[in-house]
């Protein structure tokens, strides 16, 4: 059973003819790219934007057109998958590298949803997955140091090319440092803190942002929101 593919189907019911459409990365979202696909096939109008270069990509392979997303001030509707995701719907998007981007729509978006397998879904987030900041690369040394101030025994390590044995550099030019807590510490407190630092781009906390998430599972899918 394909929960993802799942996933995708239900959240595609979800978009409303004229709307501005927001899609993240990954391969759930390359699923509701054939689900849109369908839906437009048989007169679905909308626009559609992407914090991803492989969606848009996806999109235009299927001949549908992608807009830049500096054209618009809000959207109606991203969606988007997680590395994780607490009870809260706070999530961690670190994996992809892109979460900058993905930010942006999603504080674009009248609603941000969260998609994906129900084992994306975790209680309170575990410490498997790094935080991953981007930063201005001049910046690292003074960054590293910051952090390290600021948050007492965290591992950390600039993201590496491991084809190229160099930093792994955004589209935006920029550098990702992953940050290992050996626990959590209060959620709240984590993007302040970073953001305050001279240098750091945007952190792949995405906390407080999500209003749903779509999760699909050997139960069957359901949208879930938070808890409190």
């Amino acid at each position: 059973m394909d929960f993802k593919k799942q996933a995708a189907a239900k959240a595609v019911t979800l978009v409303k003819n004229g709307y501005v459409l927001g899609l993240g990365a990954g391969s759930t979202m390359a699923h509701a790219v054939s689900f849109l696909k369908e839906d437009i096939e048989k007169g679905l109008v909308l626009k559609l934007v992407t914090s991803s270069f492989d969606t848009k990509q996806l999109l235009q392979q299927n001949g549908i057109t992608v807009h830049e997303v500096k054209d618009f001030e809000q959207i109606d509707l991203y969606l988007d998958g997680c590395d994780q995701f607490d009870k809260n719907l706070n999530a961690l998007k670190s994996g992809g590298g892109i979460h900058t981007h993905e930010k942006l729509l999603a504080a674009m978006a009248r609603e941000f949803i969260l998609v994906g397998e129900e084992s994306k879904y975790a209680e309170k987030l575990d410490t498997k997955f790094p935080l991953a900041v981007e930063l201005l690369p001049e910046a690292l040394g003074f960054i590293f140091s910051r952090i390290h101030q600021l948050f007492q025994h965290v591992k950390t390590a600039v993201r590496i090319n491991e084809k190229k044995s160099a930093p792994v550099v955004t589209t935006n030019g920029n550098y990702l440092l992953d940050i290992w807590y050996p626990e959590w510490p209060e959620l709240s407190e984590i993007n302040p803190l970073l953001k305050s630092i001279p240098g750091i781009i945007e952190t792949s906390l995405f906390y407080g942002m999500a209003q749903k998430a779509i999760i699909s599972g050997e139960k069957g899918t359901r949208i879930v929101g938070k808890e409190i």
